[in-house]
């Protein structure tokens, strides 16, 4: 099961994570396309503003900032928000926080999962050969735009972090929308589907808090945290 968990950390929206059994029963999750705008009409004129992004921010490849949007493809969390965090997590060390992520993550790969099935948008880079920051696989272009999972995964962290170390809210929720626009700066996403991503985990982390063992597990985890933060305050002044 520990296995099974901090692989659900890693992933925005795979197999894994749903394996994991969230905090919502069958039923009780949130229908997003009643919920998000959804993925703006061709020809619409925010349709034609996320083309324009897309052209516009491919003069990024090669900059620092392009790095980083590479570097944010990937879903370790702990370590892309360890700056934010103030601290790189041991999730070994922290069983509590570690499955209260992993069946938070399950609803929202769910609800996620759902919507993308129910809108089925078209990437951005498809039909150009513009450049993006990550391989054009199969499985990227067959995965929808709208909503960006990987959006929704790195914010949906961060709710979580901010409420559970909130002297740390400002620089965690920071680098979440940080990560977030990573998504169409790489031209993996929209602007619009990365919107909708925000939006998406803020929903489910608003839902969650109705489920008493959210509330629970949030708090016991934010006990966990503290623990583990002042045993690494003595452990750097030994």
């Amino acid at each position: 099961m520990a296995a099974v968990l901090m692989l659900a950390l890693a992933m925005p929206g795979g197999a894994v994570a749903r394996e994991t059994a969230g905090y919502l029963v069958a039923g009780e999750g949130l229908d997003l396309a009643a919920i998000l705008p959804g993925p703006p009409a061709p020809g619409s004129p925010r349709a034609l503003a996320d083309a324009r992004v897309f052209r516009d921010s491919r003069t990024l490849a090669g900059t620092a900032r392009w790095q980083q949007a590479t570097a944010d493809v990937s879903s370790d969390l702990g370590d892309r928000f360890a700056g934010a965090l103030g601290f790189r997590p041991d999730w070994s060390k922290l069983p509590v926080t570690r499955a209260l992520i992993a069946r938070f993550d399950a609803d929202r790969s769910a609800a996620i999962g759902a919507a993308k099935r129910h809108w089925q948008s078209p990437r951005p880079f498809i039909g150009t050969d513009l450049p993006i920051c990550e391989p054009r696989t199969a499985s990227l272009i067959a995965n929808g735009d709208y909503p960006s999972g990987h959006t929704a995964h790195g914010w949906g962290f961060a709710l979580l972090m901010a409420a559970l170390i909130p002297d740390r809210a400002q620089a965690i929720l920071g680098r979440g929308r940080d990560y977030g626009d990573s998504r169409w700066i790489c031209g993996s996403h929209s602007q619009s589907a990365v919107e909708g991503g925000y939006l998406a985990a803020s929903a489910v982390f608003a839902r969650e808090q109705g489920q008493p063992a959210f509330r629970r597990d949030l708090a016991a985890a934010a006990e966990e945290l503290a623990r583990y933060r002042r045993g690494l305050t003595a452990a750097s002044r030994r």
